[in-house]
């Protein structure tokens, strides 16, 4: 006669079969790699190369640059003639405009200088701009987003040719960069920086060749 005894083993083996396919089942299968292509060409247009008498001129600081927030366009001029085209870059989440305060995601436009070059940015190069410029302090101070205290260090950093404070209410860390390991197809679709100017790492490259410290560099 059968007895709950005779059918332990058969559970055991049951039980140690559900959890084999458990096991199975749940278990992470090793990933192909994924090559990612790069999805943005022809976005450099040039012009005219850098020759010994161009980057001449270039160390002259007659070479300045022009990124046009509303055409998602960089270009690299001497005086009114474009060298060099750069398209489809991104700006700031909340578009450009006057920066508010730290942290806002907007681009600040207005003219300022290259005031830092970072060769070891995560975002493989960093230019950055000498914002707050003497106007964005001016308007900061009419608006009471700063107080008088940071207004005249803001302003006698520029009249020292310094770099301005980098930490006072309005932000800083502004300037143009690459892409690094960020996403190059959300780069293409969408505005995502914090407040810079971001290009790829091809074009950032290839703007090494013309960006000085001290060029003039207009948000427009």
């Amino acid at each position: 006669m059968l007895t709950m005894h005779s059918f332990k083993p058969v559970s055991i083996l049951f039980l140690g079969f559900c959890l084999f396919l458990i096991i199975a089942c749940t278990t992470e299968k090793p990933k192909k790699k994924l090559v990612v292509k790069p999805l943005i060409t022809e976005t450099i247009v040039i012009k005219q190369k850098p020759t010994e008498e161009v980057k001449a001129v270039v160390e002259n600081l007659s070479v300045w640059l022009l990124i046009d927030t509303q055409k998602k366009r960089l270009e690299v001029k001497l005086g009114e003639k474009v060298l060099a085209t750069f398209n489809k870059i991104a700006i700031g989440r909340k578009g450009a405009g006057f920066k508010h305060r730290r942290g806002d995601k907007i681009t600040p436009l207005g003219t300022y200088k290259i005031g830092w070059i970072n060769h070891q940015s995560s975002f493989r190069t960093f230019y950055g701009f000498t914002y707050p410029s003497i106007e964005n302090a001016k308007e900061a101070l009419k608006r009471g987003l700063i107080s008088d205290s940071i207004y005249y260090s803001i302003l006698d950093a520029h009249y020292s040719h310094k770099t301005p404070p980098q930490n006072t209410p309005l932000g800083g860390r502004i300037g143009l960069h690459g892409l690094g390991s960020a996403n190059e197809q959300v780069h293409r679709i969408w505005d995502w920086t914090k407040g810079c100017i971001a290009v790829t790492n091809q074009q950032i490259d290839e703007l090494s060749q013309w960006i000085v410290k001290g060029m003039t560099v207009k948000v427009k």
